[in-house]
């Protein structure tokens, strides 16, 4: 489906005008079918839109961007658009790995900064917004990640889009995985250089494409573990093959920083391959429970990511608010190194109790463990069916995972208990077999 009309819709008219033959009922339909418009008119397509969306949302889809009432523990209470109720729920949603962003020492450590810097940056870190704690933060991660410097962004999303589009030129190439997060495309596309993908996890499928582009400057692309389907990458093997094409690779550890490895340097780490890796790039909003994220490298590329990175220069920096809160957080990474074991300790209990019910799981082999519905049509009602049960559990479908790979997210954390995931798997397994998804 690739265009809608300009006409006038109402709610129960939207099929009409979304141009197709025979189509299927508002839930079969998702994002793509309004990403198009055949109308001269940029704002055109948002009436179509609407219609179907209001159609829709009472369906499931009022479980996307629900507003939390406190902090993302492993209960939380949230107000639900539908009916407008308070409800308590067990949660298996949030980034939250290490319970980390409600620690006393993290946000005590947030507050004094407060004090002494107020909100804000006020600034791009290049002219006016750097502050003491910025250098501080910078530093602390590049000692931990042992590398030569490192510099932070005030957000994931802007730190992969700066890296990739302030390194990379016209001319040049990106190899990634196929399942490389939207932000490391974006980048790509952002630089100008000649965007591939190598089949998910597949280093034969990457020779295939290094093969193909001798002569030119190549940077690979992966990432430590998968965000939506849970699973690791097979770095030896990446490397390897890298390495014998002379290409440069850069690592996304957004979701495997500060809990993998010995020291919990990251999936880099777990393999001892931290000195083969060209760029490591992680996230503060997962394990460390704030927001932003980091480049670990050489000093000459941090001073050329200070020049060239747009994303970065053309920001205000990150507030010293939150910046005071990772380093912090960061520091109880280094000195706990027991919450690592207790999160893969609950990781284990929650596979086995999923496992005794034959729950499919796909690939995932970490913290991050995708519950496969397989069905786009109607994990959004099942996901409505899991919160009047008492589970946060998030669905997930196109164009967050390829279309008919819907599923669940979930995310376990250090601070669940055993009894809260014994409930959890309780309530998942009961709804599926309801739901005919598990027999």
């Amino acid at each position: 489906m690739e265009s809608v009309s300009t006409a006038a819709v109402t709610p129960d008219r939207w099929l009409d005008e979304v141009e197709a033959p025979a189509p299927p009922r508002a839930a079969e339909h998702d994002l793509n079918s309004f990403y198009y418009s055949s109308s001269d008119d940029v704002l055109a397509v948002l009436t179509p839109y609407n219609a179907w969306y209001d159609e829709v949302r009472p369906q499931g889809y009022f479980l996307l961007g629900q507003p939390m009432a406190a902090a993302p523990r492993p209960h939380v209470e949230v107000q639900e658009p539908i009916g407008r109720r308070r409800l308590q729920l067990l949660n298996l949603s949030s980034y939250n790995y290490l319970g980390l962003s409600y620690r006393p020492e993290v946000i005590d450590a947030a507050k004094s900064a407060l004090d002494r810097y107020g909100l804000g940056a006020a600034g791009s870190p290049i002219l006016s917004g750097t502050m003491e704690v910025h250098d501080e933060l910078q530093n602390e991660i590049a000692r931990f990640k042992g590398t030569e410097a490192a510099v932070i962004y005030p957000s994931g999303y802007s730190t992969n889009v700066g890296l990739i589009s302030g390194l990379m030129r016209a001319g040049d190439v990106v190899i990634m995985d196929q399942n490389a997060h939207a932000s490391a495309v974006d980048g790509a596309i952002l630089s100008k250089a000649d965007t591939r993908f190598f089949r998910h996890n597949q280093p034969e499928n990457l020779e295939k494409q290094l093969k193909k582009v001798g002569g030119k400057k190549v940077l690979v692309v992966v990432e430590g573990v998968y965000s939506m389907d849970g699973d690791v990458c097979p770095l030896p093997e990446i490397v390897e093959v890298t390495k014998r094409y002379g290409a440069r690779i850069m690592i996304d550890e957004a979701h495997s920083s500060f809990i993998y490895g010995p020291s919990g340097g990251g999936v880099v780490d777990a393999y001892g391959l931290k000195d083969e890796i060209d760029i490591h790039l992680g996230t503060f909003s997962k394990a460390l429970g704030g927001m932003g994220g980091y480049v670990a490298c050489s000093l000459q590329m941090r001073r050329y990511l200070d020049a060239f990175s747009r994303s970065r220069f053309f920001s205000c920096a990150l507030s010293p608010v939150i910046a005071a809160g990772v380093l912090e957080a960061l520091r109880i990474v280094q000195r706990e190194p027991e919450l690592r074991a207790r999160l893969w300790t609950n990781v284990a209990h929650m596979r086995g109790l999923l496992a005794a019910h034959g729950v499919d799981v796909g690939e995932s082999t970490s913290q991050i463990i995708p519950v496969m519905v397989r069905d786009d049509r109607r994990v959004m009602g099942i996901g409505r069916r899991m919160q009047d049960s008492g589970l946060y559990v998030q669905p997930v479908k196109y164009p967050a995972v390829t279309k008919n790979r819907s599923r669940f997210r979930i995310s376990i954390s250090a601070a669940h208990e055993f009894a809260q995931l014994e409930r959890a798997s309780e309530i998942l397994v009961s709804v599926l077999r309801q739901e005919g998804i598990l027999t």
